[in-house]
C-alpha cells in the first residue's frame, strides 16, 4: 500500500483531476444518511489524503434495478470517467428478478462502457440475494457477479456489504442500509479493490 500511495501522490503532480463514477443504488446514494457519510464520499477522503488526482462522483439512485442502471449509463459516461464502479443488482435480488436478465444487464453495462472508452477501468461490486427466494436462487445470484467479472475481465469487490450485511449494529433500522459505522467498512471494502487501480495502469484481470 505504501508503493500505491507514493505512485498516487506522484500522479497527482502530473495529472488533472479525473472522475471515479459510482453507478449504484440506494446503497451508493447513502439512503438515510447525509451524502457526506455515504461510501463514495468516504472514498473521496481517502483520495484526498493521498492527494490523488481523482474526484469521486456519487451516481446512486434509490430503488434502481440493473435495467435502470443500463438505461442511464450513457448519461453517467458523458464526462468520460477514468474508473467506473458498478454497484447494481441489489434491487433485482430483493425483487427476485430473473438472474439471467440481471447478468445480461451487467454484461451490457461493462461492454457499453468499454465501447464508449476502451481505456476505462471498471470495478464490479458483488451483491447477495435475500434467502426468501430459496437456496437455488441465492447461489445463482451470488455467482452472477463472479462470473461476469471473470468473463469480462473487470475487477471484483466480492461482496460490497462484507462484514456489514446482517449485522444489526452496522445497519439502519431497515436492516438493509448501512449506518455511519457500516459505511466506513463498506468504503474500506471498496478501497481495497480500487486503490491498486489508482497507479494509472491497474490490470483489468479479475481478482484471484
Amino acid at each position: 500500500m505504501i508503493a500505491v500511495a507514493a505512485a498516487v501522490v506522484l500522479a497527482a503532480a502530473q495529472s488533472p483531476s479525473r472522475e471515479i463514477v459510482f453507478l449504484g443504488t440506494s446503497l451508493t446514494a447513502g439512503l438515510g444518511l447525509d451524502p457526506s457519510q455515504a461510501y463514495p464520499a468516504l472514498v473521496q477522503r481517502k483520495l484526498d489524503s493521498l492527494r490523488a488526482p481523482y474526484r469521486a462522483v456519487n451516481a446512486g439512485v434509490s430503488g434502481e434495478t440493473s435495467a435502470g442502471a443500463l438505461r442511464r449509463l450513457d448519461w453517467v459516461l458523458k464526462d468520460r470517467p477514468a474508473i467506473l464502479v458498478v454497484e447494481t443488482g441489489a434491487n433485482d435480488g430483493l425483487r427476485g428478478l430473473d438472474a439471467d436478465t440481471t447478468e445480461a444487464n451487467l454484461v451490457a453495462i461493462v461492454r457499453r462502457a468499454r465501447a464508449a472508452d476502451p481505456g476505462i477501468r471498471i470495478v464490479l461490486a458483488g451483491m447477495e440475494a435475500p434467502p426468501n427466494f430459496g437456496a437455488r436462487y441465492t447461489v445463482r445470484f451470488r455467482a452472477i457477479f463472479r462470473d461476469v467479472a471473470a468473463r469480462e475481465r473487470v475487477q471484483l469487490i466480492p461482496f460490497l456489504l462484507a462484514k456489514v450485511g446482517g449485522v444489526d449494529s452496522l445497519n439502519q433500522a431497515d436492516g438493509i442500509h448501512p449506518n455511519v459505522r457500516g459505511e466506513r467498512i463498506v468504503a474500506d471494502n471498496v478501497w481495497r479493490v480500487l486503490a491498486p487501480l489508482l497507479r494509472g495502469g491497474g490490470a483489468l484481470a479479475p481478482n484471484p
